[in-house]
C-alpha cells in the first residue's frame, strides 16, 4: 500500500505544493481544510496530474473534532505516514504586545497549540508500531524571532515550537521524525500573503521577501529525508547562528 500525506491546512500555497511534491513520490494526499470546494478542487487538480487525492472537511480550531477526523482518513486511504500541518487564514492577525490580551490568545491557541498536539497524539500509535512516520509543521518567523508590533501569533507558535522540539529529542530513536519549518517570508499564491504583508507595512516591520511554495515544499521533502534536523528557516540566512 503506497504511503499517505495528510496535509491539514491545505491550501492554493504552500499546501498544495506540499501535496504535489510528496505525491510526485508516489504519495497519496488527504487534504484537510475548512471549505470542501476548494478541497474538492485542488484535489481535481492534482487528479489531472496523476496524484491521488482526497478532501476532508474539517475546521481545525475544534481540536476535540480530531481523532474522528483522523480516523476518516484512515478509513479512506488505509494509512497516514506523514502529516504537514500548517493552516492559516486571513482570520489570524498580529497584535502588539502591548494590545495583546488573554481573549486573542485564547482565540488563537486551539488551531495552533491544541489541534497539532491532538494530531500527534491521534497519528502516534499507528507511527510507534510501524516505527516511522514524520510530522512537518509550517509557522512564522515570530515563533522563533519576538519582533514589535508583531505579536499575538508569535507567542502562541513558540509555544508550539518548544513542544516539537521536545517531541523531536524524545521520538527519535523510534524512527518518527518531528520537525519545523520556519518561514520568515510570504508565500506566492497564498490567499493570506496580501493580508500579511499589509500588517507588516502598517506595522513598519520587516520587509519580507515573497517565497515561491514549491521552493518550501522542497524543504519539507529534504527535511523528511533527511531527518537530520529539528527545524529548517527560509531563508536559510535568518536561522540564528547564520552568517551575515
Amino acid at each position: 500500500m503506497s504511503k499517505v500525506i495528510a496535509v491539514f491546512g491545505a491550501g492554493t500555497g504552500l499546501g498544495v505544493s506540499v501535496a504535489r511534491r510528496f505525491g510526485r513520490e508516489g504519495f497519496r494526499v488527504a487534504l484537510v481544510a475548512r471549505r470542501k470546494d476548494r478541497l474538492d478542487a485542488l484535489a481535481e487538480v492534482l487528479a489531472g496530474e496523476g496524484i491521488e487525492a482526497a478532501a476532508f472537511p474539517a475546521d481545525l480550531s475544534e481540536p476535540a473534532g480530531v481523532p474522528a477526523l483522523v480516523e476518516a482518513i484512515r478509513d479512506r486511504l488505509g494509512r497516514i505516514d506523514v502529516v504537514a500541518y500548517g493552516p492559516i487564514s486571513g482570520d489570524q492577525g498580529f497584535t502588539p504586545a502591548a494590545e495583546l490580551d488573554a481573549a486573542t490568545l485564547e482565540a488563537l491557541t486551539p488551531l495552533l497549540l491544541f489541534t497539532p498536539v491532538e494530531v500527534v497524539r491521534a497519528v502516534l500509535p499507528e507511527w510507534t508500531e510501524r516505527g516511522d512516520g514524520a510530522f512537518l509543521l509550517a509557522q512564522g518567523y515570530s515563533a522563533a524571532h519576538p519582533m514589535p508590533h508583531l505579536s499575538g501569533l508569535g507567542p502562541v507558535m513558540s509555544a508550539t515550537r518548544n513542544y516539537l522540539y521536545s517531541l523531536h529529542a524524545e521520538l527519535a530513536d523510534k524512527g518518527v521524525y518531528a520537525g519545523a519549518l520556519t518561514i520568515a517570508s510570504l508565500i506566492a499564491r497564498s490567499e493570506v500573503s496580501a493580508a500579511a504583508q499589509a500588517a507588516f507595512e502598517s506595522a513598519d516591520g520587516p520587509r519580507f521577501p515573497v517565497a515561491d511554495p514549491d521552493d518550501l515544499a522542497e524543504h519539507y521533502w529534504d527535511m523528511y529525508t533527511r531527518r537530520d534536523r529539528v527545524e529548517q528557516f527560509h531563508p536559510e540566512a535568518l536561522a540564528p547562528g547564520a552568517a551575515a
